[in-house]
């Protein structure tokens, strides 16, 4: 496994925590971790979510939009990372 190759297979986990993050949140709106699985997509999610959360406050309220924010920051840094690893 090359180390760009590395670099995709971490980014693609984050990315995929904080949409299972998402998608759990539509199941279960309780925003404490309260199981196994929630504990661990909060440990991999908190750390990227929170910072973003106090710079962009929800729309209308109640629409958190910082997992989309994240999603798309993820991708740029990971694309520029692997693009400066070369092939």
């Amino acid at each position: 496994m090359s180390p760009a190759d590395l670099v995709q297979a971490v980014f693609a986990v984050v990315q995929l925590a904080i949409l299972a993050r998402v998608l759990l949140s539509w199941v279960d709106p309780n925003p404490y971790p309260t199981t196994e699985l929630k504990r661990v997509l909060w440990a991999i999610t908190d750390p990227i979510l929170e910072p973003l959360r106090r710079v962009i406050p929800p729309i209308g309220g109640t629409l958190d939009i910082s997992p989309i924010v994240a999603l798309l920051i993820l991708q740029a840094i990971g694309n520029a990372i692997v693009s400066g690893l070369g092939p």
